[in-house]
């Protein structure tokens, strides 16, 4: 679970709240991320670990040594998730360039074939950032905007966040009760 530099970093919490619930999950977050964090929801870099339990292990994103860079380990996961995905880090992706832990992660993933889901957090697109979404989207990746539907009736944000949150959970068959799905009571 990577956390980078855009708006919507409550995605990726709440992400890693489920996914943490059941699973053992790897967390990095990039420098920018750590930035939106602090802004958006007032978490600091050293509150980070009062968001954590026993099953998230912190990863330096600066560790280029860390196992997770190895496509040998990196097979042992289910995949990869980054939520919110920068248009920075989307970039790089594409471009197959590694500036720090979460690109090579996630360069690894395609060669490997492991799962990647690209939760972006943009509007409106530039033809540049719909180029590198179609370049990752051809080489394997999965990218999704940060979309909410309006279907379930959402009361408040966190009934918005809970419905992104959870299609990206579903893509990885994570079972969860975030959001009511289509015409759930109605068969």
């Amino acid at each position: 679970m990577c956390i980078t530099g855009a708006s919507g970093v409550r995605y990726g919490l709440k992400i890693l709240e489920e996914l943490s619930k059941n699973n053992f999950v790897y967390l990095l977050i990039s420098d920018n991320g750590y930035v939106v964090l602090d802004r958006e929801e007032g978490i600091s870099r050293k509150d980070i670990k009062n968001l954590i339990n026993e099953n998230v292990k912190l990863i330096n994103v600066k560790d280029i040594s860390s196992t997770l860079a190895s496509g040998s380990r990196l097979i042992e996961t289910k995949g990869v998730i980054v939520a919110p995905c920068s248009m920075n880090t989307l970039a790089n992706i594409a471009n197959g360039v590694s500036q720090n832990l979460i690109h090579r992660i996630c360069d690894v993933a395609l060669k490997e074939k492991v799962p990647l889901y690209l939760l972006i957090r943009e509007m409106p697109f530039s033809l540049i950032h719909i180029e590198n979404m179609k370049k990752v989207a051809l080489a394997g990746a999965i990218v999704s905007s940060a979309s909410p539907a309006f279907y379930h009736n959402p009361k408040t944000v966190e009934d918005m966040v809970n419905f992104v949150a959870g299609k990206v959970l579903d893509f990885f068959k994570v079972k969860h009760n975030l959001y009511k799905r289509w015409k759930e009571n109605e068969d």
